[in-house]
């Protein structure tokens, strides 16, 4: 494996950005006896936008990311497409944490099975998915996970107090705009802070205020505009942590076929920003968060016109255009 070239982050830091990737293969992955390339190349690889160019942009900028990837397609296709998901992250210095959707945790006919999103399940089903999904995880080369991420956001208290029973230092699943389903957790919408819950600490998806609710710092859904303003707003409102929100294929269109160029550009774009400003809002892995301060005051971000007339305006090119790519 090669060196992190990554410098740590200050003693200090003000603000930092957990820039976090959903790094998951593609759902269905077709009939009986398909092959599991046929669920990678338009997840991971993504038209030459996933995970491996998302590598490489970061390198360019020195920053650091977490990629929580999801281990259980392992039960429709072995280990071996999982080792291909977290080999290049870790070689590349970046970090890997858990993911999970259950939909896998019976092969290829896992969603009678499983179900869709683990809050759906009780608390003992829970705790058998979240530890062999560690263990998939671990097996297939990563380092003992201390944060997690539900697949659809779709965790619940009880998947907090398994994890805390498991070792987990961290969730990262909530997020007020899929609230409160499939994101059952009991803390508000507009919950952004830090805070101790059910025995992890929760480190939320950070959300701006919208007219119908809170909207997620997600790259795929907001301006840079927006982004970069709730990022300044944190920093004002002495939030120990932003989380930016992506997926190892939200950069191509949604059929896999052509990168976005809407998004592809917000990525790098967003990457610039955070290395020119990397002493106010350094990027962060979550194994370095041991000084975490917590229980601070949430306050979104408040609407403004001109940032969501922006977005609105790159959303119609992006949905109109970019999504027919080929």
């Amino acid at each position: 494996m090669a060196p992190n070239p990554i410098s740590p982050a200050s003693a200090e830091p003000e603000t930092r950005v957990l820039l976090t990737v959903d790094t998951a293969l593609a759902w269905p992955p077709g009939p009986e006896g398909a092959r599991w390339e046929d669920a990678y190349r338009p997840s991971y690889e993504a038209a030459g936008v996933g995970v491996r160019y998302q590598l490489r942009i970061l390198a360019q900028y020195a920053l650091k990311a977490c990629f929580f990837v999801d281990p259980m397609p392992a039960c429709a296709f072995g280990l071996e497409p999982i080792r291909r998901m977290v080999e290049p992250i870790l070689e590349a210095g970046q970090e890997v944490q858990l993911h999970l959707q259950p939909l896998w945790a019976g092969g290829c006919g896992g969603r009678d099975h499983a179900g869709a999103y683990l809050a759906g399940h009780n608390i003992e089903a829970q705790h058998d998915l979240i530890r062999r999904a560690r263990d998939l995880l671990m097996a297939a080369g990563a380092p003992d996970p201390v944060a997690f991420r539900a697949g659809d956001h779709a965790a619940d208290d009880n998947s907090l107090r398994v994890l805390a029973d498991l070792g987990f230092r961290f969730d990262s699943s909530h997020d007020g705009q899929h609230h409160p389903w499939p994101g059952a957790l009991s803390l508000p919408r507009e919950q952004i802070a830090p805070v101790l819950h059910q025995g992890v600490i929760e480190l939320p998806v950070t959300v701006i205020s919208g007219s119908s609710g809170p909207l997620a710092l997600r790259v795929c859904a907001l301006s840079l505009s927006e982004i970069k303003a709730a990022i300044v707003h944190a920093a004002e409102q002495q939030q120990p942590v932003v989380t930016i929100v992506t997926g190892s294929g939200e950069l191509a269109n949604r059929a896999g076929t052509a990168p976005n160029k809407i998004h592809v550009k917000r990525f790098e774009e967003l990457c610039a920003f955070l290395s020119k400003e990397r002493k106010r809002f350094p990027t962060a892995f979550f194994s370095e968060l041991d000084d975490l301060p917590l229980g601070r005051p949430s306050v979104p971000l408040p609407p403004a016109g001109l940032r969501r007339m922006g977005r609105l305006i790159e959303q119609l090119w992006s949905d109109k255009v970019e999504e027919r790519g080929t």
